[in-house]
């Protein structure tokens, strides 16, 4: 079971850095151990792109918050497509020794954003789980970095006054409370485990047969990503 922090407590800037050095650690030597052809695989949740695209995006906005390169329209599509074309040329292990410099390194740079950039270190973990759903490996939007992860998503929804919710996971001791707290208008009501919740916050498609329960919300009130690509 899991038990993540409290997460309506003061944000913890030392969170995104933590949540991408776990991820790191787990899911570069799992890219390293497979073939060039897996980082053909399309990626579902990201319609037109394959693995290496994803795995592209993710270290050039990983390496442009430590360089600090944010111009007009950064993280736009098409400054997405743009960062990932520059990438065209180089090697399968090239890419992924700038998503692990990027892993490494962007995680002290968000933390002194003041919660600026905290949804960048959410965004390069969904990734993850895109990822190895496209790999058919297990683990996808859970593993060990699922307790970091819930509790950014509590900041995060809480900071933005994000629609409020109150979460009964099935693999989480205490229930969650997500999004902002005004009081203008009553929290929905989430039953499942934590992997679908994220998959919901991340506007994930959710697996067949994994049932769950919301109420008094639109699982499309809970994307925070819904204005992003990919």
């Amino acid at each position: 079971m899991t038990t993540p922090a409290d997460v309506h407590d003061v944000r913890d800037p030392e969170r995104p850095g933590r949540l991408l050095a776990i991820e790191r650690d787990e899911l570069v030597p799992l890219l390293r151990s497979r073939t060039d052809g897996d980082f053909a695989l399309p990626v579902a949740a990201c319609p037109g792109w394959t693995v290496r695209d994803v795995l592209a995006h993710c270290s050039s906005a990983l390496m442009r918050a430590v360089e600090k390169r944010f111009e007009d329209g950064v993280f736009s599509p098409e400054s997405n497509d743009r960062d990932i074309a520059e990438r065209a040329d180089w090697t399968n292990a090239r890419v992924l020794d700038e998503l692990e410099r990027g892993m490494t390194e962007a995680g002290p740079v968000i933390g002194r954003a003041d919660g600026a950039l905290d949804l960048l270190a959410l965004g390069e973990w969904v990734h993850a789980g895109d990822v190895r759903v496209a790999l058919g490996e297990p683990g996808a939007y859970a593993g060990r970095g699922l307790p970091e992860a819930l509790a950014l998503l509590g900041t995060l929804t809480r900071d933005r006054g994000h629609v409020p919710l109150h979460a009964d996971l099935d693999d989480v001791d205490e229930p969650l409370k997500l999004g902002g707290a005004s009081g203008e208008r009553p929290p929905g009501r989430f039953i499942g485990d934590a992997p679908t919740l994220v998959r919901l916050y991340a506007g994930r498609a959710v697996e067949d047969g994994n049932g769950y329960e919301l109420a008094g919300v639109e699982a499309e009130e809970l994307n925070l990503f819904r204005r992003l690509d990919g």
